[in-house]
Order: structure tokens, then C-alpha cells, then sequence
């Protein structure tokens, strides 16, 4: 399926400013962290339909994406990562 333009463009300004809210970050921080993810290079590429997603759930995953990212950083395995994010979502 293939997303409307202008209406992809709306939901990805949705997104970003309910990022920079949920982070308490600045929209260009909030911008640069979603242009740069794997959430908005699925989008753009009608991958998996996430632009038929509501904007919470996308955020959602953003999220997550967020914490893997650190995590790994931070030295934890693979087998480690996916108990410590779903301990941090799930509580």
C-alpha cells in the first residue's frame, strides 16, 4: 500500500513532536533521533505498513529502539537486551 505524501509527512511531524514531549528533548532532537532511526527507514519504505500504525504505537517502537541502542552500548548481549527492555516497558 502506498502512503499519501502530504498525510505521511503530517504523521511524521505527529510523531516527532510526541517524542520531544514524551523525552523532554527539543523538536530538533526529536527530529534527528526519528530521521534517524530504523522505525522511520521501515516507514518510508511502506515496510511492514507501520504508516498505518496510530502515531502512539510508532512511538512506541521508537522508544524501544531507543533503549536497545543504549543497552547494547552499555555492553549487554543480545540475550540480556530483550529481558532488560521488556523490563523496562512492562513495568
Amino acid at each position: 500500500m502506498e502512503a499519501n505524501r502530504i498525510l505521511l509527512q503530517k504523521k511524521y511531524t505527529r510523531i516527532i513532536m510526541l517524542l520531544a514531549e514524551k523525552q523532554a528533548i527539543s523538536v530538533e532532537d526529536a527530529l534527528k533521533i526519528f530521521y534517524e532511526s530504523d522505525v522511520y527507514k521501515m516507514m518510508s519504505t511502506g515496510e511492514a505498513e507501520l504508516h498505518c500504525r496510530s502515531d502512539y504505537y510508532i512511538l512506541d517502537e521508537i522508544l524501544i529502539e531507543i533503549e536497545y541502542s543504549k543497552l547494547v552500548k552499555n555492553g549487554f548481549g543480545n540475550e540480556r537486551v530483550l529481558g532488560a527492555v521488556q523490563a523496562v516497558f512492562l513495568t
